[in-house]
């Protein structure tokens, strides 16, 4: 079951978890923490399964790791055939309805899940550093109002620079 177009997510609420819990010059791996502590109370109630961030390191440029999540591991390292490192390639959001839809190149962690949306992570200069993955064991469980909403987030907590990219949706 997907969830209606008009059911909206805490995004309001989210924003001043965040606002009120991340500081300007915070290290990055304690802001992605403080970042999923801030979201997950308020979005595993709506629909997300699990949420995380991905990082690439410069001794394995070819592979994403865990860096932050809730609320169980989930796979790492993985390649960037898939979602994530599909995301980080393009510098642009992905909006997948059903993860079937990405055939061989789905890296299923929790074979329940059934869409995905996946948000690059960006250097002032456009290069992107990471991804933030959250997944849903419901089918079209996110939009493109989702994509606008988490980037906003995520350049609120100094995450990532503002997009100038449109999100893609599969």
């Amino acid at each position: 079951m997907s969830r209606p177009p008009t059911a909206a997510r805490p995004w309001e609420d989210i924003q001043a978890q965040i606002a009120a819990t991340i500081v300007s010059g915070m290290d990055r791996s304690k802001c992605m923490h403080a970042f999923i502590d801030a979201c997950w109370p308020l979005l595993q109630h709506s629909g997300v399964s699990w949420m995380g961030f991905y990082q690439r390191t410069p001794a394995d440029p070819m592979h994403l790791s865990l860096a932050a999540r809730q609320p169980v591991p989930a796979c790492s390292p993985i390649g960037l055939h898939g979602a994530c490192g599909q995301c980080l390639l393009a510098r642009r959001p992905l909006v997948i309805a059903h993860v079937a839809s990405l055939g061989s190149n789905y890296i299923a962690c929790d074979p329940r899940d059934q869409s995905e949306i996946v948000l690059p992570c960006l250097e002032p200069d456009g290069t992107a550093w990471g991804v933030l993955d959250l997944d849903s064991h419901e089918i079209a469980s996110f939009d493109l109002a989702d994509a606008a909403s988490l980037e906003n987030l995520l350049v609120l907590a100094g995450l990532s620079a503002k997009l100038s990219n449109d999100a893609v949706q599969l």
